[in-house]
């Protein structure tokens, strides 16, 4: 057999080999599947639905399976709103389960809520958690009361303009606020903070509107609450309760100015006095009841008068209507 004979039957053998034998395909590599992650919170403090205005609420969850180095994020909502989002380690638990726990302060009423969140990864896919709510609860405040909740409380009234001061107790400076917020709001004129008041200054409400918001600092009283209003612009800084003229000895009505100080008791003991106009004054004095009952001046508290001489100032208008 010559060469070419023998080249020709070579190439001709090769095309009867079978593709398959030829070119086999290389098996594709299987990818385990991802479990699915699942997550459940539990929402503990809870009485019908509401937690105490300062109080601690706990949240804990688990999730399953669990895997080494776990993460969730725990999402807290007001009034529909993210209040605080937090990365929280995931532990052990029981069987193939991994826990997890983190709390909220409730500083202001709403509505609150909280959900978790487990981001997919490699080893386990995501899962998100519906959102679970509830409301806040407030107490009734007492004299001579001391804790966060009073203390909360002063810090709220303080934004309004109600100057109740620093500390955590409900002492008479407190107390003095409490009958100016009422008088603000036209309530029964007492020294009570009961549970609906409370309720009303940790949602913001029950401030003081001015009557005279152009009028840079000034001060305004207005006979109807019984109330000293010392404001920069429409925004109240100081709100005292006062007893202004009774109806026999009226306080004169307009814009006046502040033109002269008397510091300590006078004859007729008044206070640290300061003129508006003639012998009309606005000074501390040993009686203050809740209606007008002063001889035309606009009584104040001893204990607040020194306060309230210092932050009034020469040429300052006072508005009386």
């Amino acid at each position: 057999m010559n060469r070419r004979v023998a080249s020709f039957l070579a190439v001709a053998g090769l095309l009867l080999v079978p593709a398959s034998a030829a070119a086999a395909p290389k098996a594709e590599k299987e990818i385990p599947a991802v479990p699915n992650a699942t997550v459940k919170i539990e929402v503990g403090g809870l009485h019908g639905g509401s937690a105490p205005i300062w109080g601690t609420v706990p949240v804990s969850g688990t999730i399953s399976p669990f895997a080494p180095g776990q993460q969730v994020e725990v999402t807290y909502y007001l009034n529909g709103h993210r209040l605080v989002s937090r990365r929280v380690a995931v532990s052990k638990g029981s069987g193939d389960t991994g826990t997890f726990s983190d709390s909220v302060i409730l500083r202001e009423d709403g509505k609150y809520a909280v959900s978790a969140r487990h981001a997919a990864t490699k080893a386990l896919g995501a899962d998100t958690t519906v959102r679970k709510s509830w409301r806040v609860s407030f107490p009734s405040l007492h004299p001579g009361e001391c804790g966060k909740v009073v203390k909360g409380f002063k810090d709220e009234m303080a934004k309004m303009g109600y100057v109740s001061g620093g500390g955590s107790c409900f002492n008479g400076r407190l107390g003095r606020e409490v009958l100016a917020y009422r008088k603000v709001n036209g309530m029964n004129r007492s020294q009570k903070a009961g549970a609906g008041l409370v309720k009303s200054v940790f949602g913001g409400r029950g401030g003081y509107r001015a009557k005279y918001p152009s009028a840079g600092e000034h001060a305004e009283v207005s006979l109807d609450k019984q109330v000293l209003v010392l404001l920069k612009g429409d925004r109240p800084f100081a709100i005292y309760p006062v007893s202004t003229g009774k109806p026999s000895t009226p306080t004169i009505t307009g814009h006046y100015s502040f033109y002269r100080q008397e510091p300590g008791y006078n004859a007729e003991g008044m206070y640290y006095s300061f003129y508006w106009h003639n012998g009309y004054a606005v000074h501390g004095y040993h009686e203050v009841p809740n209606y007008a009952a002063s001889h035309g001046c606009v009584r104040t508290f001893i204990a607040d008068q020194p306060r309230i001489y210092e932050q009034l100032h020469y040429g300052d208008s006072l508005f009386v209507f």
